[in-house]
């Protein structure tokens, strides 16, 4: 049984800050268009970041729209954060709630929950959905913790002015803010809004840190960073970003937590609880989803 995700992206070595540019892998997913940049055949991780998904933009009629069926998670917390459009939460715990643009659902899965992300109230209207769906893996010690979920509405990330560039802080510290979202380890998850020609030094007070420009184009030293590409910085090198054109750019990193295991929707520091997960979700021992049980079965 493989451990690996199918269709990884592809990784190119460069020289000087970059030590990696990930070109991302595009997936259909049922008429719903997603990049997927994370995990990468060379790097599986940036800080906690095992996953990383630009989601859209993709267009939807009216009737139709996003329909992620119920799954299940463990070992991880998941981040989902929208540039437009809403979709409709709603997991095993019974939380049944909206996300719009600029807004944070943050779900800690621990030892299990199941969850479902349909359209929300656009549903019946023309709709655009854009945005990054995100799982961070959890320190040793949180990996069996209890499920939780955590909204925090769009009005309680805080965001200032460095240099031009407009930073607002989804998770972690930087440039003098501090997001409310929880973490488990340190971690930094900044949304950048770069006019050209402005310039944006990273912060250096994280293990590893990448930038993934979502639209427009950036240098990093003499290397262009085109969007849909995420340049992972070389650890110990200090870097700047310098907008070539307006330009949208997330910036992740974090403590580096050593070796994880992905499969399907499981991460887990062994294989043999991962083993254990597609079991208990195959025999259907995870809790179901109140208003919403459909079933998918086991990938594979």
């Amino acid at each position: 049984m493989s451990y690996q995700t199918a269709n990884e992206p592809v990784c190119t070595s460069a020289e000087g800050a970059v030590e990696l540019l990930i070109e991302p892998v595009a997936r259909d997913l049922g008429g719903f268009s997603v990049r997927r940049v994370l995990p990468s055949r060379d790097r599986r991780m940036v800080g906690p970041f095992i996953f990383f998904d630009h989601m859209g933009p993709s267009e939807f009629p009216p009737g139709e729209g996003v329909q992620i069926r119920p799954h299940p998670h463990i070992g991880l917390a998941t981040i989902t954060y929208l540039f437009a459009g809403e979709i409709l939460h709603r997991d095993s715990l019974g939380y049944v709630q909206p996300i719009q643009a600029g807004a944070v659902n943050l779900m800690t899965a621990g030892r299990g929950i199941v969850h479902s992300e349909r359209a929300g109230d656009d549903l019946n209207t023309d709709s655009l959905l854009h945005g990054i769906q995100s799982w961070m893996a959890l320190p040793l010690e949180m990996e069996e913790c209890e499920p939780e979920f955590v909204h925090y509405p769009a009005a309680d990330l805080p965001e200032l002015e460095v240099d031009g560039v407009r930073v607002r802080a989804i998770v972690g510290e930087a440039f003098g803010l501090h997001s409310p979202v929880a973490t488990y380890a340190p971690t930094l998850y900044l949304e950048c809004q770069m006019p050209a020609g402005a310039t944006l030094a990273l912060p250096r007070n994280y293990d590893e840190c990448a930038a993934y420009v979502v639209d427009g184009e950036i240098n990093i030293a003499d290397q262009s960073i085109s969007d849909g590409l995420m340049a992972v910085i070389r650890p110990g090198k200090s870097a700047s970003l310098k907008a070539k054109k307006d330009s949208h750019v997330m910036i992740i990193g974090g403590a580096h937590l050593g070796k994880r295991h992905i499969r399907w929707n499981f991460v887990a520091s062994s294989r043999e609880r991962i083993t254990q997960a597609e079991d208990d979700w195959r025999n259907r021992r995870f809790d179901p989803v109140p208003g919403d049980d459909e079933f998918i079965p086991l990938p594979g």
